[in-house]
């Protein structure tokens, strides 16, 4: 047992660049901005949102530890980011989902210092996306289950999947030595082959919780998207 962890303990890389830096202080800067003081005081107050919310991290950090390695730092894998924000609130969710990219960062990519990147661009950028996009399909388009679940969830889910592969292949080429035709070729091409899934998966969820638990989706409600006359 001690010398399967001294090996695991020997495979991370503990060297920090000037770039990692730099998005250490993004984070920071970004994370001070966006500070859910309410939405955190309320978790703190309710013991239903805080087991809620724990189940929901397991779930997510399960999904994330389900991927393929596809080069050194590229990995492919479901987000689950969406569902998280109708769930929660995007704030929360950034907040909050700092958690699971700390794991993934320690123990898949095996460089703790890439955790401000990874977060940045697995985390703060999609779900910044996904949100702008969810609030302005909400004030311009009709308050219709459909609208909410088609368009708020599935079409949105996809969408952060493409930011998030995008946002990821810019830091890689960036802070890494793969040429940019690499990372089109090996990574960006297979955005289709993610996006589609990742806009199932989270369409069914939110299609079940509307269904059984419309409660836990921070802004839906049967009065406004069923019995509108």
């Amino acid at each position: 047992m001690r010398g399967s962890w001294s090996n695991w303990f020997a495979q991370i890389d503990w060297s920090i660049s000037l770039l990692q830096c730099v998005a250490m202080v993004l984070l920071a800067v970004w994370i001070y901005a966006i500070w859910p003081r309410s939405e955190l005081q309320q978790v703190l107050r309710e013991k239903s949102l805080q087991w809620r919310l724990l189940y929901v991290l397991l779930a997510i950090n399960t999904l994330w530890l389900v991927n393929a390695s596809i080069q050194s730092g590229l990995h492919l894998h479901f987000l689950g980011i969406v569902t998280f924000l109708l769930m929660f609130g995007w704030r929360l969710a950034t907040v909050v989902l700092l958690l699971p990219s700390a794991f993934f960062s320690v123990f898949v990519l095996k460089q703790p210092a890439e955790f401000a990147a990874f977060s940045l661009f697995s985390v703060a950028i999609p779900l910044f996306c996904a949100f702008i996009f969810y609030s302005r399909s909400y004030h311009l388009l009709p308050k219709h289950i459909f609208v909410f679940i088609f368009v708020g969830a599935f079409i949105n889910a996809g969408l952060s999947m493409v930011s998030h592969q995008f946002s990821w292949a810019i830091w890689m080429w960036i802070s890494s030595d793969y040429e940019w035709s690499v990372l089109l070729d090996n990574y960006l091409v297979l955005i289709p082959l993610l996006a589609f899934p990742e806009a199932l998966l989270n369409g069914m969820a939110v299609t079940l919780m509307v269904v059984y638990q419309p409660q836990w989706l921070i802004d839906f409600s049967d009065r406004e998207y069923l019995w509108r006359s």
